[in-house]
Parts: structure tokens; C-alpha cells; sequence
């Protein structure tokens, strides 16, 4: 993680979607498993870098072009039904 911990990080387009299922599995530890201190400030800390990092991905142009928050999304990441239905009203305008 401390890749994802740097503010210059960009991580590369096949690994973006993965984003979302680190923090799944961070988010699963904390509640399933018996962690000590230390294991759990690291987790946090963790999933807090991915957090940030999803934020800053916000504003980086999908494949189609508009950026996640252009296509009113709260997060980097886009499920694709939203972005070919976004695609499909520009073509039809």
C-alpha cells in the first residue's frame, strides 16, 4: 500500500478496478478478524490511502472521455451499464 500512500501515485488502468475490492477485503478484516492494535491502525491507514486515492481518480477521464464526476458518480469507478447508457444519450443528442 504505500505505493497508494504517495500523491503523485496513479495506479495503471488494469489494476484501477481493483481499487474497489482491496477495500472490500480491508473493510472485511476489520470487522471478521481479531486484529491487535497495531494490525488494526495499519488496515485503517490502508484503507483510508485507497480512499484518497479513489478521490484523486475522480477527475481522471474514463476511456469515453468524461470523468467520473462528470458522469455524477461519487466514486472513481464506474459501473459500465452507467457509462454505455451515458455513451448511448450523447449519440442519440
Amino acid at each position: 500500500m504505500a505505493c497508494a500512500r504517495c500523491p503523485f501515485y496513479v495506479p495503471k488502468e488494469s489494476t484501477k478496478g481493483q481499487l474497489l475490492a482491496v477495500k472490500d477485503g480491508i473493510n472485511r478484516m476489520l470487522e471478521q478478524v481479531d486484529l491487535t492494535d497495531d494490525e488494526r491502525e495499519a488496515l485503517e491507514g490502508d484503507r483510508d490511502a485507497v480512499t484518497a486515492l479513489v478521490e484523486r481518480l475522480a477527475d481522471i477521464p474514463t476511456p469515453a472521455g468524461p470523468t467520473p464526476k462528470e458522469l455524477g458518480t461519487e466514486s472513481a469507478f464506474i459501473p459500465l451499464t452507467q457509462l454505455t447508457d451515458t455513451i448511448s444519450r450523447e449519440r442519440d443528442s
